[in-house]
């Protein structure tokens, strides 16, 4: 992660809003294992028509997950000991991106999702980031719906730019 050297610290934001009982943290190595298996929950059985090739890299091995960690701030979502979600925040010359959003089916349309990314934009605002933004398969509507009710704006379409897919990009200045 990349942070500015301001002597000034960054003003603090309102409250982020999470759903009753639930608690947002950053990732510790203790929690791979449990993350590794909110990613299989969320991705098996696999959707109709989802790439194969997406599958293998969206439910990680534990050692791939380690990995992935390297200069990315997770957090995760939590209510009591269960798992309910999980987002990345990789910085690159100023601006963020949210990387691996994923919640549990079950946790879905209760505020989880929204809590992630509010709290990761409100990470990169805290860490000087210019900009935020994150691509999502254009298929993946409730992603897109997501991003627009959190203020995102549509950044563009990268044609069958991924397992020859549209991904969409949104972005937001925090």
């Amino acid at each position: 992660m990349t942070s500015s050297s301001s002597a000034e610290p960054a003003p603090e934001g309102p409250p982020i809003p999470t759903p009753a009982g639930v608690v947002v943290d950053r990732v510790s190595h203790e929690d791979i294992a449990e993350i590794c298996a909110l990613y299989k929950r969320v991705w098996e059985p696999p959707q109709d028509g989802i790439p194969t090739e997406f599958l293998k890299s969206a439910v990680p091995t534990p050692l791939e997950f380690t990995s992935r960690m390297e200069g990315v701030t997770y957090f995760v979502a939590r209510e009591g000991k269960r798992l309910l979600g999980i987002v990345g925040s990789a910085f690159s010359e100023g601006s963020c991106r949210l990387v691996d959003l994923a919640v549990d089916g079950e946790a879905r349309r209760k505020g989880v999702g929204k809590a992630l990314v509010l709290t990761a934009v409100d990470w990169a605002r805290k860490n000087h980031a210019h900009s935020v933004w994150v691509d999502a398969l254009d298929r993946f509507n409730e992603a897109k719906a997501l991003f627009h009710h959190l203020g995102f704006a549509d950044a563009g379409v990268l044609h069958r730019h991924r397992w020859n897919e549209d991904v969409r990009l949104f972005e937001k200045f925090p």
